[in-house]
């Protein structure tokens, strides 16, 4: 025991020693060096990292306009290229961000947009410019800035901008072969179309994707004068910071409910503080189809000057953003027989769909990929016949894919040989008693429903937040049952198809109706309806495909510009095109239609009672009406389809 406590004492004693030492030895260390010492700063923004395995350049370059104002543009270059032609996009969207989608990627085709996968396996340089006023740009920003005219009395347009930009990339690029293609969806797009209305001579090649070319018709802020409330939250995030703004917060879980309790988008938009938004206030000063938005309209004004540069007008079949911008512009110049190509491709897409994977949408699979189709065999030989010089590929006006039979149709003079060149055209589907659908005129009768503002029909099933339900990408292609069992939506069908009916062109609606109020929105909606039962896909059986679907605000039913109210209780005839279709109604199926006056949360409600704004309508505004459709005699209510004989 004693020796066990002798050795105890020794080790405590030795550790306490052992402790000094070290006490010692770090208050009085024997040396500092200088490299030891930890002054300054860390940060080493200057520093250079090491790009010797990456198979492209990548710069970042402020670009000077005409007036001064410097651009940002994003420059990616494949190493050792020689004679290159440029791919050019000029974005809203964060140029750093579009060349960046894996950061640091060891391979251009990493870096760049899935969509541009085909142009750097074929050497392409790319680029990507932020417009005026956004990201890394200098400059203001203005929504759709129009061009140099009324509505913009400056000497700069992004026509003029995108002018300078291909003058500065063919005169410093040394990589480059002095040859330029601009391409872009959405917005992009709409920024491709301003460039061709005074293009640079190095511009050889566009293809507009899905642009926004007339926002008050029928692509973002309005269709047909009925106000998309899904614009609200873009306004917040595109004009709240020169990047990504905020989206509108939310007290509800369900935008039919936020936006209902408030009545009048002009209500929310007070609430919520969009009034501060000058492009809002503009956009809510102008509801209807005034020199504001005609001036502005880029379809009539391509039109305007003979097409230079050979272009791809590229769009959606299923485009929930942009329906209108592409055919309408395609339409407009094939009026005035361009002597340089113009060409329609649609595909069976969402919008921007044409850059991702397109081998399926919704419910629906297709014969491969189609998206990769289009990029591989016709826009990339086309830019490369006009960039690189290589063989013309000598396409069709019109490459439209059939989502009946799932494949591609090419045609030489398309629309004109569909029968189905003017509204005017086609084969009317009537509405029948006892809802049914026919090519046959039949006796006069009418059916009614009653649309009440206070319980909206939804358009897309409930609960829906704008901007965050993933069902926004695909909602043109739901499943109308939802909606068919509702009391104030009519349904019209035929009897099962005993054979097939091909559709290839534009449908009209050509409805006549009275209200009991005086003023009124009418939704149409073309439907395939599948087998009751399909036993390779059980899941579709019965599935209401819509085909072709929109909506018009009553007050505009004869002119667009100066609305009129609804005389209560008189036959009005609505009269309005529809977006473009290229399908078969197969052999066991049926044709539907459905007839509503309200699509909520994603159009504003009509309070049914005329006021001058509706932005401004108040809460006793909005009333009940009986909507009378007629059918048969003198009011034959059809749909005239671009039947195929």
């Amino acid at each position: 025991m004693k020796r066990a406590f002798s050795r105890l004492c020794a080790t405590l004693s030795f550790i306490s020693l052992a402790g000094t030492a070290l006490s010692s030895a770090y208050a009085a260390p024997a040396s500092i060096t200088p490299d030891m010492v930890q002054t300054g700063n860390d940060i080493t923004p200057q520093a250079k990292l090491s790009t010797s395995g990456q198979d492209y350049i990548r710069e970042e370059i402020m670009i000077p306009m005409r007036d001064g104002v410097k651009l940002h543009t994003v420059i990616v270059i494949p190493k050792g290229a020689k004679n290159a032609p440029i791919l050019l996009t000029r974005t809203p969207y964060n140029a750093s961000g579009r060349l960046n989608r894996v950061p640091n990627a060891p391979t251009m085709r990493a870096l760049c947009p899935q969509g541009d996968g085909v142009f750097v396996e074929e050497g392409y340089i790319r680029v990507f410019q932020d417009i005026r006023g956004k990201y890394g740009s200098e400059g203001a920003y203005v929504m759709t800035r129009p061009p140099i005219g009324p509505l913009n009395p400056s000497k700069t347009d992004d026509t003029t901008d995108a002018w300078d930009t291909i003058d500065w990339l063919v005169k410093n690029v040394k990589q480059s072969n002095g040859k330029v293609g601009m391409t872009g969806s959405s917005y992009e797009g709409w920024t491709v179309v301003m460039a061709l209305l005074n293009p640079h001579p190095a511009l050889k090649v566009a293809a507009p994707e899905s642009p926004m070319v007339d926002g008050w018709m029928g692509d973002d802020w309005f269709h047909y004068g009925a106000f998309r409330q899904a614009g609200l939250d873009y306004f917040t995030m595109q004009m709240s910071a020169a990047g990504t703004g905020p989206t509108i917060p939310r007290a509800e879980s369900d935008d039919y409910t936020e936006f209902l309790k408030d009545g009048s988008t002009g209500r929310f938009a007070t609430r919520v503080g969009l009034d501060h938004f000058p492009f809002w206030n503009r956009l809510k000063a102008h509801p209807a189809y005034d020199s504001f938005w005609q001036d502005q309209a880029l379809d009539k004004l391509v039109a305007q000057n003979p097409l230079k540069v050979p272009t791809i007008w590229e769009q959606g079949l299923w485009d929930q953003e942009d329906m209108w911008g592409a055919i309408h512009s395609w339409l407009a110049l094939k009026a005035t027989h361009p002597s340089v190509p113009n060409i329609l491709v649609m595909g069976p897409w969402r919008h921007s769909g044409v850059n991702y994977d397109g081998s399926t949408l919704g419910p629906l699979h297709f014969n491969g990929d189609t998206a990769l189709w289009y990029r591989s065999n016709v826009m990339r030989p086309f830019f490369d016949h006009y960039l690189k010089g290589t063989p013309d590929p000598k396409f069709d006006e019109a490459i439209i894919y059939n989502t009946g039979e799932n494949g591609w149709n090419h045609f030489r003079n398309w629309l004109t040989e569909c029968g189905t060149t003017c509204p005017q055209y086609g084969t009317r589907l009537y509405l029948q008693p006892e809802h049914g659908l026919s090519f046959s005129r039949t006796l006069p009768g009418s059916d009614s429903y009653i649309s009440d503002p206070a319980h909206p029909v939804p358009f897309l099933p409930r609960p829906y937040v704008m901007g965050e339900d993933p069902r926004w990408k695909t909602w043109l292609l739901q499943d109308q049952r939802f909606a068919e069992a509702r009391p104030d939506v009519l349904t019209y069908e035929t009897p099962v198809l005993d054979e097939a009916v091909q559709v290839s062109g534009v449908p009209t609606a050509d409805i006549f109706a009275a209200t009991t109020g005086t003023d009124g929105d009418f939704v149409v909606k073309v439907i395939d309806v599948q087998p009751a039962q399909t036993p390779d896909r059980p899941e579709m059986g019965g599935y209401e495909l819509p085909i072709s679907m929109d909506i018009f605000r009553g007050r505009y039913r004869q002119s667009f510009e100066k609305p009129s109210a609804i005389p209560a209780g008189q036959v009005q005839n609505y009269h309005f095109t529809l977006p473009a279709v290229n399908h078969i109604f197969q052999k066991g199926h049926r044709i539907m239609v459905q007839i509503q006056s309200t699509w909520f949360p994603l159009y504003d409600r009509n309070p049914q009672t005329f006021v001058p704004n509706i932005f401004d309508a108040q809460p006793k505004d909005y009333k009940a009406a009986t909507e009378t459709i007629y059918r048969g005699g003198d009011h034959a209510s059809a749909i005239w389809l671009p039947v195929v004989h």
